[in-house]
C-alpha cells in the first residue's frame, strides 16, 4: 500500500464528472490497483476513488502540461496521475506539494472472522434460501468482489441477481458494507443489475433508514425457526 498526504486536485470524467479543487488530502494506492482520494473527516468514505482493475500512469509536469486541454495549468502541480479503468472512467490527480509518501507491504489479510452465530446464520441462510421468498435460489456463498466477499450471491424468482450481507445485529456500517459491494458489483455488465438484502436478527432503525434510502430491502432473519427450534405451529400466541 502506497499513502500519501499531498495537495492534489481530482478531477473524474466517464458516467459523470466530478471536480475536486486543489487542497490537502490522503491518497492511497492499494496493492489491488484501487486508489482513492481522502479528506479529514467523513469517517472512511472516500472523496473520490477508483476501484479495481485499472491502471495508473505517472506524468510529470511538463508532460502533463502538453496533454492539457486548456493553457491554464497550475504552476503548483508538479506530476499528474492519471488512473484508468476498464469502462474508460478516468481519475485525475494533479499533484502539488507531497508531505508524505510512504510505501508499506502488507502482506495477505485474513480476512473478517464472524463470530459463531453470524457465521451459522449465513449458512442457516444458504440452505434455505425460502427464507427470502418463493423460488429464491443461492448461487454461492462468500462470493468475492475486488474489495471483499458477499455473504450469499442469490437469484430471485426472475433470475436477477440479489447480494446478501448477513449481520446479527444490523447496524450503520453493515448498510455501508452492502453500499459498496453493490456499487462494484452493479459495474459488471456481466451481472446485470443487481440489488441488495440487508438481513440480521435485529437491524437498527437508522440502518433500516439508510438502507431504505439506498434502494437496499430489509429482513428480520429468526434464528430460532432456522435452526428448527420454533415452530409457529406450536405457539399459542
Amino acid at each position: 500500500m502506497r499513502v500519501v498526504i499531498a495537495e492534489c486536485q481530482v478531477d473524474y470524467g466517464g458516467r459523470l464528472t466530478a471536480h475536486l479543487p486543489m487542497a490537502r488530502r490522503l491518497i492511497l494506492v492499494k496493492a489491488d490497483g484501487s486508489v482513492s482520494v481522502h479528506a479529514d473527516d467523513r469517517a472512511y468514505k472516500p472523496l473520490n476513488w477508483m476501484s479495481p482493475p485499472c491502471t495508473m500512469t505517472v506524468l510529470d509536469a511538463d508532460e502533463a502540461a502538453l496533454e492539457a486541454t486548456t493553457a491554464d495549468v497550475d504552476p503548483r502541480i508538479t506530476q499528474v496521475w492519471v488512473v484508468r479503468a476498464h469502462s474508460g472512467d478516468t481519475l485525475q490527480i494533479s499533484i502539488g506539494e507531497i508531505e508524505l509518501d510512504y510505501t508499506a507491504e502488507l502482506g495477505v489479510d485474513p480476512g473478517l472472522q464472524k463470530d459463531g452465530v453470524e457465521a451459522h446464520l449465513q449458512q442457516l441462510l444458504a440452505e434455505n434460501p425460502s427464507a427470502f421468498g418463493e423460488g429464491w435460489s443461492v448461487v454461492q456463498r462468500e462470493f468475492m468482489t475486488a474489495i471483499g466477499p458477499v455473504d450469499l450471491l442469490c437469484r430471485d424468482p426472475a433470475g436477477s441477481y440479489v447480494a446478501v450481507e448477513v449481520k446479527r445485529r444490523g447496524e450503520i456500517d453493515g448498510v455501508e458494507q452492502l453500499t459498496r459491494y453493490l456499487d462494484l458489483m452493479n459495474r459488471d455488465p456481466l451481472m446485470g443489475e443487481v440489488r441488495g438484502i440487508f438481513a440480521a436478527q435485529q437491524i437498527k432503525p437508522q440502518a433500516r433508514t439508510l438502507a431504505t434510502d439506498r434502494g437496499i430491502s430489509c429482513l428480520v432473519v429468526d434464528y430460532d425457526a432456522l435452526r428448527g427450534l420454533d415452530n409457529a405451529e406450536d405457539r399459542l400466541f
